[in-house]
């Protein structure tokens, strides 16, 4: 009886097919099931200023109310549109992929580099109104509207902290998405071996999910509150 050893041997290796998988929906199964288990571990990591975020809300949700209003909540939007947008670009490239189009997988991914782009600039002009108001949490800070500068200040500390890991995470996609399109260029992807631009796309949507989930919390709840 020839052994387990023997028969991963018997199959000659290529990107779709590595040596210690039998199959190759095997392996693209094994891959999917690590970045799950990735994506589980960002979860956490977000989810524990989200929860910090919302403890501090509910101490203090006048002075919440008032920071949340400072911000541009049109920014806010725009870089929403920009996001699902660029979700679309996505999906559509891991579909150009699954066809084997490498024209396509190229377009496709570009334009998500671009539009991850635009949102990332959006966000530095966010930032920089920010700091032109004094809202940098320090020494010259200074929020109108509440005699409560330090839980104001906790606010901001909270939205540079989350934004700006969301923005890591945005510039960590872009560098994906740059070796995808690298690859794809070189003619890397086929119908039968597509899984990276799969994994590269569940990076993203990820990523985009959070932002999903920032946008209310951070620029729409409790505007309604007086100032």
């Amino acid at each position: 009886m020839a052994s387990h050893a023997d028969t991963h041997a018997s199959h000659e290796e290529t990107l779709a097919l590595r040596e210690q998988f039998d199959t190759s929906e095997q392996q693209k199964d094994a891959s999917t099931f690590g970045m799950w288990v990735f994506l589980i571990t960002e979860v956490m990591f977000f989810g524990g200023m989200f929860l910090a975020y919302t403890v501090y809300r509910s101490i203090y949700p006048n002075v919440f109310g008032v920071a949340s209003a400072s911000l541009n909540a049109t920014l806010g939007a725009v870089n929403t549109a920009v996001l699902l947008c660029s979700s679309f670009t996505m999906v559509l490239a891991v579909r150009a992929s699954q066809l084997g189009n490498r024209k396509g997988i190229i377009v496709f991914v570009i334009l998500t580099v671009l539009l991850g782009g635009v949102f990332l600039g959006v966000k530095a002009v966010e930032w920089h109104e920010k700091f032109v108001e004094h809202h940098i949490p320090g020494p010259s800070f200074h929020l109108e509207g509440t005699p409560l500068q330090g839980p104001a200040q906790l606010f901001f500390s909270l939205y540079f902290a989350m934004t700006g890991l969301h923005a890591l995470h945005m510039v960590i996609g872009v560098g994906i998405m740059a070796f995808i399109l690298y690859h794809a260029w070189k003619g890397t992807y086929t119908a039968e071996y597509n899984t990276p631009v799969d994994l590269a796309g569940l990076y993203w949507h990820f990523v985009d999910i959070i932002w999903i989930y920032l946008f209310p919390l951070l620029y729409l709840i409790d505007r309604h509150l007086p100032k």
